[in-house]
């Protein structure tokens, strides 16, 4: 990466707009989270805390529900956005000039939108999100493994695909390029859906409806913060990397 964007500005500036594009979007993630989610929580734990009832297990919870359910969730989905936005505005930075003559808001866009697909989307369709009292402790290290190797092989084939369609475009033409691109990039996750395993440890009588409604509620929270991010870093970017029109001099009256 040069060390100055095409736009003249160097990445250290796109970078800080784009941490702070970042807390915006986490603040907007946390009130969708604590808005939408929270219930879901509370009530997956109120199905586990039934379950264990009859069992002593002699403790108590370090920290209290409500301090988890506001200061706790807002400085986790903070700390999550503000990186996030670092991490963006860095790919941003990459992005800029290289992929057609837009602007730095639609290259904003695409690169908010490219990123919500191949980190959030793409993993979520594969192992989405449970509540608690879901999956058993002694796999959370294996799911945890293949998340993350759900996004990277989405990240890697995001890539491969772009290469592939700069590679196309010279001689299919860049709206055919983009279309194989695309529809290879889908294939090879789609085998990749066949290959890994699946997770499967729901219990037995727990609300199925629940469960939707909180995969519906992380996959909201995940489109809120990734929607504010693209607008706010769009605008922030545009203002850092298009100069102000000069203002027009005034016309003095004759005499």
């Amino acid at each position: 990466m040069t060390s100055t964007s095409p736009g003249g500005v160097s990445p250290r500036t796109l970078l800080v707009r784009g941490m702070l594009a970042g807390l915006l979007a986490g603040v907007a993630a946390f009130l969708v989270a604590y808005l939408l989610g929270e219930s879901k929580v509370d009530a997956a734990i109120a199905i586990e805390e039934a379950a264990a009832a009859g069992h002593d297990h002699g403790e108590e919870a370090p920290v209290s529900r409500a301090l988890q359910a506001t200061a706790g969730l807002g400085t986790g989905v903070l700390l999550y956005a503000v990186a996030l936005g670092g991490i963006a505005a860095l790919v941003f930075c990459f992005a800029l000039g290289r992929i057609g003559r837009i602007g730095p808001r639609a290259t904003a866009a695409l690169v908010t939108g490219g990123l919500y697909v191949t980190v959030t989307l793409v993993p979520f369709l594969k192992y989405p999100a449970n509540p608690p009292a879901v999956g058993d402790p002694d796999t959370a290290a294996r799911r945890t493994a293949l998340y993350l190797l759900m996004i990277a092989l989405s990240l890697l084939l995001a890539a491969g695909a772009l290469i592939l369609g700069r590679r196309l475009a010279p001689r299919i033409g860049h709206w055919n390029a983009s279309v194989v691109a695309g529809a290879g990039f889908v294939l090879v996750i789609g085998v990749s859906y066949a290959v890994l395993p699946g997770i499967n440890e729901v219990p037995a009588g727990f609300p199925a409806a629940l469960i939707w409604e909180f995969r519906l509620a992380s996959l909201a929270i995940q489109t809120a913060l990734w929607t504010t991010f693209g607008l706010t870093f769009g605008f922030l970017a545009e203002r850092a990397l298009v100069p102000a029109p000069a203002p027009k001099k005034a016309v003095q009256p004759m005499s």
